[in-house]
């Protein structure tokens, strides 16, 4: 048998290429992304996957601007819970396709991600989410509460990322798994949520970044290996540059000084590095940064970005 391994998908898994959200898009690259991580169960790997949930809930801020003169709008915590189920099922109806004729054991697990109601990324949103607007239209819809922000191809609304603290239902998800089934969770970086002072739990408008959040969950459920499923098969150095070279085999204090030197953009390859040298520093066996389909490969040490706990070499 292979080991426990924690696939993050990304959102190329779940969009068509030109990033189009539509069913019939999710269903088609959803559809392809399962049949490699059939192929991962069937070679004997014990398999969690996650995933992230922008488009999605962009498309439900973008309802719930449309039709708040006739229905109040949800939270945003109600939309990570909502496309964690959708996406979820879209999931494990596609699994189980790519795995048949061979019976599967599926399930997907409603998490919820505790943060820090202290965290100071409440005080300083940066988050861009949803769709971009006209300054006029952003303008208008600050006044029920929220911050939008100008930028190149318009305003946007940016929420609070905070930090993960605790994947509060990653026992269930063990136990699931324990019991033989691959399980979803996690989706969309969790459910964020604060814990009061007298213990309750509440939901809060915020957005988790899903390759911190896997690289958390990955730990929790004791994986031996988180899989970073992106569009591109390496990291890279010098990224856009004529002297662009992809990242291989790395050590921990190796890419942590490239990332120092400022190679991955915070916006695309930074978090995913970063939920990398987490999960390997924090004692995951390797970390692993690659395309979709090279997974398996990834897995052999044949290709990829591929991280150990270490020193410099």
């Amino acid at each position: 048998m292979g080991g426990r391994i924690l696939i993050a998908l990304g959102g190329n898994a779940m969009t068509a290429p030109d990033g189009s959200a539509a069913p019939a898009d999710q269903h088609r690259a959803i559809g392809r992304a399962m049949t490699h991580v059939a192929s991962l169960i069937r070679a004997g790997h014990e398999v969690m996957l996650t995933h992230g949930n922008g488009p999605q809930v962009g498309n439900i801020l973008l309802k719930n601007q449309l039709t708040a003169h006739v229905l109040p709008p949800v939270p945003l915590d109600w939309c990570v819970a909502q496309t964690q189920g959708t996406i979820g099922t879209l999931i494990m109806n596609a699994l189980e396709r790519a795995l048949a004729p061979e019976r599967a054991r599926l399930a997907t697990v409603v998490t919820r991600t505790l943060v820090d109601r202290d965290d100071p990324a409440f005080h300083d949103p940066v988050k861009p989410i949803g769709q971009y607007f006209e300054e006029a239209e952003a303008r208008r819809i600050e006044g029920r509460g929220q911050t939008w922000r100008r930028f190149e191809r318009g305003w946007r609304r940016v929420v609070a990322s905070p930090e993960p603290v605790e994947i509060l239902d990653a026992p269930a998800a063990i136990a699931l798994m324990e019991a033989g089934y691959t399980v979803v969770a996690a989706g969309g970086g969790g459910v964020p949520v604060v814990r009061g002072a007298d213990g309750a739990l509440d939901g809060v408008e915020a957005v988790i970044d899903k390759d911190l959040a896997a690289a958390a969950l990955a730990r929790a459920v004791h994986a031996t290996d988180l899989v970073i499923a992106t569009d591109v098969p390496n990291a890279v150095i010098g990224f856009g540059t004529a002297s662009a070279r992809p990242i291989e085999e790395i050590t921990t204090d190796g890419l942590r000084v490239l990332q120092a030197a400022g190679h991955f953009a915070s916006g695309s390859m930074g978090p995913k590095v970063e939920a990398a040298l987490r999960f390997a520093e924090d004692g995951g066996q390797r970390a692993v940064i690659t395309s979709l389909e090279h997974i398996g490969e990834a897995l052999s040490g044949n290709i990829g970005t591929r991280v150990s706990r270490g020193a410099e070499r």
